[in-house]
């Protein structure tokens, strides 16, 4: 089957309105239904990740599950992590009736919010302190509702670079990440705020609070539904369909769910044959223990999918376009060396506020802080500043252009990690608290619309879905893994010169972020 042509700049699925000229044009583009539309789909995104984790690790511990098994229930995000392992069937593979009603991106996102609802709705109906295999039936909703989660991110992200030239990218993820926050707040703070009102506490557990209050949190994804079903598909993505007898999707998607099978019968079968083994000897013998695990089920996976197509189960041709051609595009378009380059930028861009972020509220904590003074100021007041920063990124991104606004970021990530020695030093001092939230809070608000919209300038919109689901898995790795030692770092640094290590580690991406700029030809709007 031919590959569709690769087009590497989107067309807006309606006239779109000209570049920004002048703040009053920067400004009225906050209006227009591109950024309406992603603030509203950014708060049915934001949604479902706390009801998988703290909103339901609470609701467990007051149902008395032991807390061994609450932890347990993290893994069922690690769809988050693997998106880019389906992403390309979300490309390529049409939806029976829904792709022909509403297009291959807003089919797509339908589906997937409606299994978030499904699995929000069936984790209600499952009280995990009836006993019985209530508690297994309650770990595979919350998997199912992982992975429909992960699956709308993936169309959300393609359908925003699809709707919009990159110069509006900015607004459009600012707008996004404001909504998805929102949605958090109401997952994390408003559930267990309903969870209280209804009457269950820890001691007093009462099924029927948790039980309407995760109903609740399903109705609500009504407001991306409807979004879904009044928004238009991106011109680009009803021309990009895949022609494909459904025999052959078929056959692609058989491929899939057995190498998905032999993930997780060698990820689990290593496990069982070595977890216990390594019980007790150390986080890094762990940590190495759980990479080689990974990787074994990786390749087990890569292997039997390889093995199936070359047996013809699934076409080699189809194959190769979905899951290798979005590959060498990337590659073929920047070159090997410009391609490993903004891969480093991706990898390493996040790395100073992550790493920072991981113990942040250890940090608080251990400066005397109590968990009201946490709660208002990082999670009520820095949420609010965080927003405000993602709008500022935005706007500043539309009117003077990515790079210059991701150069910014990058400099205010680093910069403002070094106003935490002066915390560190002055001790619980709520006034300070609160201007270093703002700073940080500022800061890492306007780096994620700018770092958003950039990676948004780097997709081929043949295979959107798939590159970002790439992009967007790669630029956490290594700063979540080396957050993991953070907690080391300060017993071996202080906090002082840990602080002063985070700050350092930003100074490389400066260098990538102007190395990046040197080699890219990404379109900047006029200035004044």
């Amino acid at each position: 089957m031919p590959v569709s042509p690769a087009v590497t700049s989107p067309e807006p699925a309606t006239a779109a309105p000209p570049p920004a000229k002048t703040w009053r044009d920067s400004l009225a583009a906050l209006w227009d239904w591109r950024v309406l539309s992603m603030l509203m789909l950014g708060f049915s995104a934001g949604l479902p990740i706390l009801l998988i984790f703290s909103s339901l690790s609470l609701w467990l511990l007051e149902a008395g599950v032991e807390r061994r098994a609450v932890t347990f229930f993290s893994w069922a995000a690690l769809g988050y992590s693997f998106k880019f392992i389906w992403a390309p069937l979300v490309d390529r593979l049409p939806l029976p009736v829904l792709t022909a009603w509403l297009g291959r991106r807003r089919a797509y996102m339908l589906l997937a919010q409606m299994g978030v609802a499904g699995a929000i709705v069936g984790m209600a109906m499952t009280d995990p302190a009836a006993g019985g295999h209530t508690l297994t039936w309650m770990a595979l909703f919350a998997v199912l509702l992982g992975f429909m989660s992960a699956t709308q991110d993936i169309v959300i992200d393609a359908y925003r670079i699809e709707i919009a030239r990159p110069e509006q990218q900015g607004l459009l993820s600012s707008a996004y990440i404001a909504g998805y926050r929102v949605g958090m707040i109401v997952a994390g703070a408003g559930a267990l705020f309903l969870a209280a009102y209804w009457g269950s506490a820890r001691g007093s557990y009462s099924y029927e609070a948790w039980q309407w209050t995760y109903l609740v949190m399903a109705a609500t994804m009504g407001v991306g539904m409807l979004t879904t079903l009044l928004t238009p598909e991106p011109a680009v993505s009803a021309r990009m369909s895949d022609s494909a007898p459904s025999g052959q999707h078929a056959r692609l998607l058989a491929v899939f769910l057995a190498s998905v099978l032999a993930f997780v019968g060698v990820f689990y079968g290593v496990g069982q044959w070595g977890g216990a083994a390594v019980a007790g000897q150390g986080p890094l013998l762990s940590l190495l223990f759980e990479a080689g695990r990974m990787a074994l089920g990786l390749g087990a996976a890569f292997g039997v999918g390889w093995v199936l197509v070359r047996l013809g189960l699934a076409s080699r041709m189809q194959a190769r376009i979905t899951w290798v051609e979005p590959v060498l595009d990337f590659f073929q378009r920047y070159g090997a060396r410009t391609a490993w380059l903004l891969l480093a930028l991706v990898g390493l861009y996040r790395i100073s506020d992550i790493v920072l972020g991981v113990i942040s509220n250890v940090f608080y904590q251990d400066m005397g802080f109590s968990k009201p003074e946490i709660a208002y100021a990082v999670k009520t007041y820095g949420v609010i500043i965080s927003i405000a920063g993602g709008f500022l990124g935005g706007i500043l991104a539309t009117r003077f252009g990515v790079m210059r606004s991701l150069m910014w970021g990058a400099m205010l990530a680093a910069a403002t990690n070094l106003a935490f020695i002066a915390l560190a030093y002055a001790g619980h001092n709520l006034t300070l608290l609160y201007l270093i939230v703002s700073a940080d809070n500022l800061a890492a608000g306007f780096a994620s619309a700018a770092f958003v919209a950039f990676l948004s300038s780097l997709t081929n919109v043949s295979f959107t879905a798939v590159q970002y689901a790439i992009f967007s898995s790669l630029m956490t790795l290594l700063p979540k893994t080396l957050g993991g030692y953070s907690g080391a770092m300060v017993d071996g640094l202080g906090y002082p010169g840990f602080f002063l290590f985070t700050a350092l580690i930003g100074v490389p991406v400066m260098a990538l972020v102007w190395l990046a700029g040197r080699r890219l030809e990404i379109r900047e709007p006029p200035r004044d």
